[in-house]
């Protein structure tokens, strides 16, 4: 609570504290799980490490960044340069946000507006909603949107996108159902060009990685969106599902081959033990994070900072 002149007012949570509370379930599932395997050993011997194995695995770190955890602490206890089992949550703590640094890098600069940014997933991955989130996000930073309705497959989900737009004060622009995605596009490009709004936010098809045609109509897309604006889409973010855990990770692999990913969003984050994908999916990659979500609300949307997040992991 923060005192004035009216009386008190609710002070709003920082990013710290946000993300503390949407990964009260990772945090149990990794880092309290290393704090129990810890508590009481001195020696780093083979049931510990066996213990470290299975706590790293289970929180969806990763086999490939598991092993290579594994391997330094084994050569630095050979070089006896680590003998306390104590060292081991801090060294794990550094490699973790060393992996998530490693994969970080700016959005591609805006010579002129609008900035373009497709939105793609699978069904149920969040997608839509995370859309309506983003808009949000950026109208709070007194930034102009125009949403993009190219999901033509599902009624619903232009009759969601419709109630966002609302919500957000957002222009839409749309057409009927089954309706050519890319001739939306076209049309909001041109629209967002012509109104100088600062971003277009493109709603695109849930679709499985696994749907050749499906994923070809991405680089359709993409393909229009330069007719209008040469470097365009500035941005191909590929929403996830944080509680789909490694499948999650196949659908970036998959999703990156076919449409050019250039960023993450994981929404549900605060619905799952396995927000350690985030680490697999930097390690595995190499794409940034750009957002991850944490709850219901319409300003649970968070920039992701991976000190930030390893430190909402690892401290009280």
């Amino acid at each position: 609570m923060i005192q004035t002149l009216f009386g008190t007012v609710e002070r709003e949570p920082s990013l710290l504290e946000k993300l503390k509370s949407g990964v009260q379930k990772t945090r149990a599932g990794l880092v309290t799980a290393l704090e129990d395997a810890l508590q009481g050993k001195k020696e780093i011997d083979a049931g510990l490490l066996d213990e470290l194995e299975s706590t790293l695995i289970s929180a969806d770190i990763g086999v490939r960044t598991t092993d290579e955890i594994l391997t330094r602490i084994r050569s630095r206890v050979e070089r006896h340069q680590l003998n306390d089992a104590a060292e081991l949550k801090g060294m794990i703590r550094t490699h973790l946000l060393e992996i998530l640094e490693a994969s970080e890098r700016l959005p591609a600069r805006v010579a002129e507006p609008p900035a373009v940014i497709l939105m793609v997933g699978v069904n149920g991955s969040g997608k839509t909603t995370t859309i309506g989130k983003l808009a949000q996000r950026f109208r709070n930073e007194g930034r102009s949107v125009l949403l993009c309705a190219a999901d033509t497959f599902r009624a619903a989900a232009i009759e969601q996108l419709e109630i966002w737009a609302e919500r957000t004060g957002s222009p839409l622009i749309r057409q009927n159902a089954g309706s050519d995605p890319s001739a939306v596009l076209f049309d909001a490009v041109s629209a967002g060009r012509a109104r100088k709004v600062d971003y277009v936010i493109v709603d695109t098809a849930g679709r499985l990685q696994t749907k050749e045609n499906l994923m070809l109509e991405l680089q359709k897309m993409s393909r229009t969106a330069k007719k209008v604006i040469p470097d365009a889409p500035h941005e191909v973010l590929l929403v996830l599902d944080a509680t789909t855990g490694q499948n999650g990770l196949e659908q970036a692999r998959k999703f990156t081959e076919s449409s050019g990913v250039t960023g993450i969003v994981l929404a549900k984050l605060d619905g799952t033990a396995k927000g350690g994908i985030v680490v697999a999916i930097a390690r595995e990659l190499n794409l940034p994070i750009r957002y991850v979500g944490v709850g219901e609300k319409a300003d649970d949307l968070l920039p992701f900072d991976p000190e930030k997040f390893i430190e909402s992991l690892f401290e009280q």
